[in-house]
This record gives structure tokens, sequence and C-alpha cells, in this order.
């Protein structure tokens, strides 16, 4: 049986540039790829030293992003054997969407909020953005 890796199926980017923090965009692209199913149960993740070196940054840029993914329940570590993707319910994997949505959310409503659009507005925006979803 061969083992299954993230660098199989997940190629992390980073922008540099970007005012996102490098760890949080690791972070959110793992998070990502186990959300959608792109990475499952027991999958191992690259070796800290091995990531940090594909992506030219500090391991202890690498050790962040995994320390919080592992708080999030997201992956397991195994000391000597690395890091895997954790068993994530149906329901819990639900729930971290919908907490990473509502905190998205948020951040939007906060910068309407700093902008003068009113909730009115920001809701019209929501029903043009978000055609699919019937109100009823």
């Amino acid at each position: 049986m061969t083992e299954r890796t993230a660098s199989d199926r997940l190629t992390v980017v980073i922008a540099h540039q970007s005012e996102e923090p490098i760890y949080e965009q690791i972070k959110r692209q793992f998070r990502q790829s186990i959300m959608t199913g792109l990475m499952q149960e027991g999958d191992s993740l690259p070796s800290l030293r091995q990531l940090a070196k594909e992506l030219r940054v500090s391991v202890v840029t690498i050790n962040r992003a995994y320390e919080d993914l592992e708080k999030e329940g997201f992956i397991v570590t195994a000391a000597g054997r690395g890091a895997f993707v954790a068993k994530v319910s149906k329901e819990s994997l639900k729930d971290k969407k919908l907490k990473l949505v509502e905190e998205k959310l948020m951040e939007s409503i906060e910068l309407a909020e700093s902008y003068g659009i009113s909730r009115a507005d920001f809701i019209k925006m929501i029903d043009l953005l978000f055609p699919r979803q019937k109100h009823g």
C-alpha cells in the first residue's frame, strides 16, 4: 500500500507580497483542501523541513501553521512519524465551514459599515451575488 501525501494533490502557493502572513496562507490552503475532500483522513503532510525548503520559508513558519491546524482539529502529529490529516466528522466539518464563512461575513459587514453601506444595501449585494439561494 502506498502512502498518500499532501504533495501528491496539493501545491501550496505563497504570495510574498500579500498582507496575509505566510503561515496563514499555508493554513488556509491546507484547511481548504481538507474541507473540500482533496486531502483525506490519514494523508500525510510534508515534513516541516521539506515544506520549508520547497516554499523557501522558515521552518518556524511551517511549524506555526501545522500547530494551528492541529489545534483546529484538521491534522494530527505523531512524534517521529510526521503530520497527518485528522479524522473530521461530517458534522464537525460542516461546523468548521460555517465558522469560516461567518468570520468572512463579519469582516465584510465591518467593511460595509466603515464605508457607510446600509444593512439593506448589504443584503441586496448578497442577494445579487448569491442568486442560487432562494428566500421563502
